[in-house]
């Protein structure tokens, strides 16, 4: 066993988290200062210009197919360098990348869809969630009944990442209730231009999420995406490959703030100590870096597995109960140790605490991580220590 990272690993862990402390944190004041102003934390431009200074380093595409100019660094690389980006709140992502199950798209879709998603000439969103569908996803409503050539789509979908700015949705629903969810739900490819709309969700933190509202929108049967009926196994594809994602980032976000922790320990003085020497300090200290460091091996063995081409579901739903609760209590602790200060505007501990919150409901509740976790072991899908085997 050996848990060195390669060279190229190194290598690229090392220029990730310089860009992150030189292009990006310089940034931080500016973006608070406009997120509380109402205003979008860095402009279109502003990101358009980070993501090309992040290309000419090579980066761009990160894992997608060297045959699309990506740089295939695969899931293990993709994670490290989540945790990196993580250090930060400026919101930043690289560019490149496209939606995992747009590769099921046919020649035509592709190089209407796929290929302009990572040269970045298009936006997508991924719209399943409706008001009465979240976990549950085969309970959704949306209907796509069939007219000559094309379907039309009557239903709404909520808290959709992107669905502000997108300029298409791949959408899921109904073309068949007959048959059941996993047989009767469909994937559509939708362009904004066809007649859906967004309207915004205001949210306690920063992510802004969009309602879809679709109303007798008619789109073509070739913007099918995948089989008919195949809707929902590329919807938990989707949703699958990016819950180790969650963690990821969380790690980056515990780390610096367990920084920031240390730092106001050693330097905020009471009753003549450093607060540092606290017992109480130390145990909140010392209990976060053992619950990072334990997010850190599980999550990395899920984008492991992922790449040796193993099934990561479990090790994946591990990695987001465990990373998600990890992240919203080291962020609760490092406020605490920092008292007033951190509970004010001043320092971006509460904008962190308010963003981490999130990660314990999207792409999968606690509640369900344990309901997966439970069913595959109570039925026998995993044994216990068979990952270790």
């Amino acid at each position: 066993m050996d848990f060195t990272l390669s060279n190229e690993q190194k290598m690229v862990q090392r220029t990730i988290r310089d860009f992150v402390r030189k292009e990006l944190m310089p940034l931080e004041p500016d973006v608070l200062r406009n997120e509380r102003e109402g205003r979008p934390g860095v402009s279109p431009e502003l990101a358009k210009e980070l993501q090309e200074k992040a290309k000419r380093l090579g980066f761009w595409g990160i894992n997608t197919p060297e045959e699309y100019g990506g740089a295939n660094l695969g899931s293990m690389m993709t994670a490290l360098l989540l945790m990196e980006l993580g250090r930060t709140f400026v919101p930043f992502s690289f560019g490149g990348t496209a939606d995992n199950i747009l590769y099921f798209g046919n020649e035509e879709q592709k190089e209407r869809y796929l290929i302009p998603t990572i040269e970045g000439e298009r936006r997508s969103c991924f719209a399943l969630t409706e008001p009465g569908a979240g976990s549950d996803a085969g309970n959704i409503r949306m209907a796509a009944v069939k007219d000559g050539d094309e379907y039309i789509l009557n239903g709404e979908k909520i808290f959709i990442t992107n669905g502000n700015e997108a300029d298409f949705a791949m959408v899921f629903a109904w073309t068949d209730k007959t048959k059941g969810p996993h047989e009767g739900i469909t994937c559509f490819l939708v362009d904004r231009a066809m007649g859906w709309r967004s309207e915004p969700i205001q949210t306690m933190g920063e992510w802004g999420p969009a309602s879809l509202v679709f109303e007798d929108v008619r789109v073509p049967a070739e913007n099918i995406l995948g089989p008919i009926g195949g809707g929902l196994r590329l919807a938990f594809q989707w949703i699958g490959n990016a819950r180790w994602v969650i963690p990821a980032r969380g790690i980056g976000i515990a780390e610096r703030v367990l920084q920031m922790a240390i730092d106001h320990a050693n330097s905020r003085v009471t009753f003549g100590k450093p607060i540092a020497d606290r017992q109480a300090i130390q145990w909140m200290i010392a209990d976060s870096a053992v619950e990072i460091e334990a997010t850190k091996w599980i999550t990395l063995r899920a984008a492991w597995m992922l790449d040796q081409g193993l099934d990561n579901r479990h090790q994946a739903s591990l990695s987001k109960l465990y990373g998600a609760n990890m992240a919203n209590q080291v962020v609760d602790r490092a406020l605490q140790i920092h008292g007033g200060m951190g509970y004010t505007k001043e320092l971006p501990l509460e904008r962190w605490y308010r963003e981490v919150r999130l990660f314990r409901i999207f792409d999968g509740t606690d509640e369900i991580q344990r309901y997966i976790i439970a069913r595959n072991l109570l039925k026998g899908h995993v044994k216990v220590g068979e990952l270790m085997d």
